[in-house]
Formats: C-alpha cells, sequence, structure tokens
C-alpha cells in the first residue's frame, strides 16, 4: 500500500538536464515535469524590449502580464527552468518575501546569454532572493549546470563534472540538510528509468516525455504499475501525479565555441521546446519555437482566463482518470484509462501520436524546413 501525499509534496517537479555527450546526436536537453496546485498554464512567446532577448516559455494561465516564467529559452540559446527544494533555506526571511522563482528566471530569459551570465546574475540580485530553488540551465555552448540557490548563497552543479553526463533534481537539494525535502523516490524513479539510455548514450526529448513523464514505476517498491494489472492504484511517487500540469524538453543545438558570436534571433528555430502542456500521461508533445508565431494557438492563454485550449482538454481526459468524485477519489488513478488490452489508453494512443510528431519535425528541421 502506497499512503497519502504530504501537503508539502503538491509543489513538485522532476527535472534533469542531459549533457550533449549523453544524446545521439550531441544536442543538450533540459528537461522539466511540472507539479504544482496551479493547474492551468499556457505558453506564450515574448518579443524583446531593447537591450533584452525574446523568449519563450511556460507561465500559469493567470498570469496576465507573463512575469514569472517556469520553464522557456531565449533566441540566444539559453535556457533555465527550476525545481521547488525545501532543504536549503536557512533563514528566518517570511514565506510573503519568497516564491520569486518565476520572476528570476523571467530576468535570467531577458539578459541572460550562457551559464556564466546567470551564474553573474544570482551574484548580483538584492539579496535575501526570495527563493529556495534548483535553478537548472544550459547554453549553446553545450555548458549546463543545477545551481542549488537560497535567500543569501547557491552550490553550483556542472553537467560536465556529473557521470554520464546527466544531472536530475527533484524537491531537494544536494547540497542541503541530508534527509529533508521530497522526491526522493521520484528521483530514483528518473535515475532507475534513465539508466539504459544514459549506458547508451541515448537520451533524446521522446525518453523524458514519453518515457519517463509517462511512467507509473515505483522504485521503493521495484514494481511498474502500468503493467502490474491493478485497476485501482494510489497516486503517490510516481513521477506523473495528479497535480503534474507540464511535461517540457528543451532541446538544443551542438554546442558551438564562442556564445557571444550569436546574434539575437539566430537561435529561434534552431531550439526546440517540445511541449507537452497538462497531466503529462494524456498529454500531446507539440514543437515550440522562439519566434514570432512559434507558439501554436492551442498552447497559448487564448482560451477563457487565459487558459490554453489544449490544457484544457487534457484537464479533462485527467479528470477521466481520476475518475472517482468522492472522499480522497482524486488519490486513485484508473489505470485502464491509461493503458488497456486494446492499446487505446491514453499513455498508448498518445505515444503513437507524438512518434509521429517528434519524427516529422525534426525531419523537417534536419532538411531546413523547420520555422524560419
Amino acid at each position: 500500500m502506497i499512503f497519502a501525499l504530504h501537503p508539502a509534496e503538491i509543489y513538485g517537479c522532476t527535472s534533469a538536464i542531459i549533457g550533449a555527450n549523453a544524446t545521439p546526436d550531441g544536442r543538450p536537453l533540459l528537461w522539466k515535469h511540472r507539479d504544482t496546485s496551479t493547474i492551468d498554464n499556457k505558453v506564450e512567446y515574448i518579443a524583446s524590449k531593447e537591450g533584452e532577448y525574446n523568449y519563450v516559455a511556460l507561465f500559469n494561465a493567470d498570469d496576465k502580464r507573463c512575469e514569472q516564467a517556469w520553464i522557456g529559452m531565449n533566441d540566444v540559446g539559453f535556457a533555465v527552468m527550476n525545481t521547488a527544494s525545501y532543504n536549503i533555506k536557512d533563514d528566518n526571511v517570511p514565506q510573503k518575501k519568497m516564491d520569486k522563482e518565476g520572476y528570476l528566471m523571467t530576468i535570467a530569459l531577458k539578459s541572460c546569454r550562457t551559464i556564466d551570465d546567470f551564474e553573474r546574475l544570482l551574484n548580483t540580485l538584492p539579496r535575501p532572493m526570495g527563493v529556495e530553488a534548483n535553478f537548472g540551465a544550459i547554453d549553446a555552448e553545450g555548458n549546463g549546470a543545477y545551481f542549488e540557490t537560497n535567500n543569501h548563497s547557491y552550490v553550483k552543479y556542472d553537467i560536465n563534472d556529473a557521470p554520464g553526463n546527466v544531472l536530475i533534481r527533484t524537491n531537494y537539494s544536494h547540497s542541503g540538510r541530508p534527509d529533508e525535502g521530497f522526491g526522493f523516490i521520484r528521483e530514483a524513479n528518473a535515475e532507475h528509468l534513465l539508466k539504459p539510455f544514459i549506458e547508451n548514450k541515448s537520451v533524446t526529448a521522446e525518453v523524458l516525455t514519453e518515457v519517463l513523464s509517462r511512467s507509473f514505476y515505483h522504485d521503493l517498491k521495484c514494481c511498474d504499475y502500468a503493467t502490474k494489472g491493478e485497476k485501482w492504484v494510489v497516486d503517490q511517487d510516481f513521477i506523473p501525479r495528479y497535480k503534474s500540469t507540464a511535461t517540457i524538453v528543451i532541446e538544443g543545438i551542438p554546442p558551438i565555441e564562442d556564445a557571444s558570436l550569436i546574434k539575437p534571433g539566430d537561435l529561434g528555430s534552431k531550439y526546440i521546446m517540445w511541449t507537452g502542456i497538462g497531466y503529462p500521461p494524456c498529454s500531446e508533445i507539440l514543437p515550440v519555437w522562439c519566434i514570432e508565431g512559434g507558439v501554436p494557438d492551442c498552447l497559448r492563454g487564448i482560451g477563457e482566463n487565459g487558459h490554453s485550449p489544449l490544457g484544457d482538454e487534457i484537464k479533462s481526459r485527467r479528470d477521466e482518470v481520476f475518475s472517482l468524485k468522492k472522499g480522497n477519489g482524486d488519490k486513485y488513478i484508473d489505470m485502464t484509462k491509461l493503458f488497456n488490452e486494446q492499446g487505446t489508453g491514453y499513455v498508448q494512443r498518445m505515444r503513437q501520436l507524438n512518434k509521429q510528431t517528434y519524427e516529422k519535425t525534426r525531419r523537417l528541421r534536419d532538411v531546413g524546413y523547420g520555422k524560419e
């Protein structure tokens, strides 16, 4: 039996940085499987003001001014995301002055070109910064790092020093207080699922969105509940959860030597932000580019209350998966809605659809007919 969620677990995420040496085509990856109680998301392209970079990012639907980015990339090759941490805050800064991570990442997308730029930003922001998070970032030179950051300081973990050229983070910081925080089992799940791909240097965006974000493997119990044959499964410590609202992978370019030579706009159609909005086991993956018109309308906040139309559709699918409406009904997954013998479960159907999207998009990009 798997026990009920701790309330703080609703503010989770599972994430990874995949270095160029761990991918088959030498393109680094930045992945965030977002968990939050703010269930409605949107994706928007933000045109730059003078002295800033254009960028595209995931925002909460009610963020009318798009002030808080939760994962995004700009048109000079910098990309950033975060996971909440719960074991590195070491002060008495009140909660009302915290939760500034989205604002910080918006500043970074507007102003940063490289990992070094982001580090300089962290060094120069006013203290306290109002954050407790693991910030992950990549750039066009192939650099990548997590910055485990609290109000006053940070610890950097470089992708080039990581075994297998892969780093994974959930909701605790490796530099923080031992055995505090959340997401230990989710991190172990991700490590287990990625291991064969890391060994073969074959991690792709598909592995992250189609394997990890749709997996019901539970490392503590050494059990894959997708194949166990149970109809009702308790929703705890899987990578996808009731509060999961997106799975997004930013796929970069093979590393270049000097990012300072990149002109604004050069990489707007070279990076792809593979976006699955809504509950990931039910989500469709769509490509997003950092250019005007590069965000499909169904991902944008053009619906009622700033909702994305596709996000609302996927939310209705999630309601089918969590169909019990009384008591603790939202803690029980109807696995037959995701996997069944007929092959009509949402995970089964979406994997087939998304495979075609990945293949078509890459084919167009690689022959030069991508978004320009």
